[in-house]
């Protein structure tokens, strides 16, 4: 699939355009995007929850709920929370793999849940 850098605006291709897709699903809190009120995920409702199995239980399912609502290429097999010390205050990052539908290839990506970039 062919589609826009959000960066550079350049034309961006393959795992690239994938990764750069999971990580705005996954960052876009729900009901935020006017004319697609269910696109993103529900990690805005878990910002203030207690950091216990529960609620990492309930970041895990809303993460692959959205990516599988909404990224028809990605079949997801993993989604791990961490604590990324190189970044400053040790941010969260939400570590997602699987494989694309389209070509079988393994994805593998990092995605910090602070800043809404990719690792």
């Amino acid at each position: 699939m062919k589609g826009m850098n959000a960066t550079t605006g350049r034309t961006i291709t393959g795992l690239d355009h994938l990764y750069q897709s999971i990580a705005k699903i996954v960052t876009t809190p729900l009901a935020t995007c006017v004319k697609r009120r269910t696109f993103g995920a529900e990690h805005a409702d878990l910002v203030d929850a207690p950091n216990n199995g529960a609620t990492r239980t309930r970041l895990y399912a809303a993460t692959a709920a959205a990516l599988m609502r909404w990224e028809p290429r990605l079949s997801l097999t993993r989604v791990a929370l961490s604590v990324d010390d190189s970044i400053a205050n040790g941010q969260q990052v939400l570590d997602i793999e699987g494989y694309t539908t389209e070509s079988g290839d393994s994805v593998k990506t990092r995605v910090n849940l602070d800043a809404g970039t990719i690792l």
